[in-house]
């Protein structure tokens, strides 16, 4: 068995069991593949492309990554190869509403997750408008049982699959489920609060993923939790779009 093929199955085998893999494993096999030259990145690339073309397949930070990797490629006939595959990345970016979801995919495909926290917040509120009948420039806790499941898992989707699988909606209701929805304890554990105090905006809070699992996106929590505790029991959760 050459080099390549060893650590191509071994990546596979990792990307089965996602949830209980090393990070820091899949990293280096992913980085090695590459560092074995031109065909190292086209295994890669058919590897991502047979997950994303099985609608079996719910694509995940792995892939999210391995996308991200040969995006930065600097051969410009790869790079089309890539385009031509992924013309909207690697998320499926459905929408009820006809939210084009690809600036949100762009920002967190290059790491910028302020302007993506900043653009997640202001989508909320326009598909609240749209589904609510309202003008308000804020997302108000009864708008929330309205904003259609689509889009909510597009959204969060995007955040899961371009964060290393740290951020997103529903890692946060994940966190607050296991903290009993003690609102404090969870606010202690995605780093909104710290030292006995909430964090301030935007200075004090991390962007990027050295920050604790569930720390983005942010929901204003001054005004209250009720938004996020509708977030937390909206329908999506429970719903399945494989």
């Amino acid at each position: 068995m050459n080099i390549l093929h060893h650590k191509y199955s071994r990546l596979y085998e990792l990307l089965q069991k996602q949830e209980d893999c090393s990070k820091r494993e899949v990293w280096t096999l992913i980085d090695e593949i590459c560092q074995l030259g031109k065909e190292g990145y086209y295994q890669l690339f058919r590897l991502l492309k047979e997950r994303y073309d099985n609608l079996n397949i719910q694509v995940n930070f792995i892939d999210g990554f391995i996308f991200e990797v040969l995006s930065k490629s600097d051969d410009i006939q790869f790079i089309n190869l890539l385009n031509q595959n992924f013309p909207n990345g690697i998320v499926l970016l459905q929408s009820d509403l006809g939210i084009d979801y690809r600036p949100l995919q762009h920002l967190l495909v290059t790491k910028q997750f302020q302007k993506a926290d900043q653009w997640t917040s202001i989508v909320l509120c326009n598909l609240s408008q749209r589904t609510s009948q309202h003008n308000r420039s804020w997302l108000y806790f009864t708008d929330v049982h309205s904003l259609p499941s689509v889009d909510l898992y597009t959204i969060d989707q995007l955040w899961l699959v371009h964060s290393e699988g740290l951020f997103g909606v529903s890692v946060q209701r994940k966190i607050w489920l296991s903290s009993n929805s003690n609102w404090e304890i969870f606010w202690n554990k995605i780093g909104w609060k710290v030292n006995n105090a909430m964090c301030r905006y935007p200075q004090e809070f991390t962007w990027n993923v050295t920050a604790p699992a569930g720390h983005l996106p942010l929901f204003n929590q001054l005004r209250g939790v009720q938004v996020l505790a509708a977030l937390f029991k909206h329908p999506v959760w429970l719903q399945s779009f494989n």
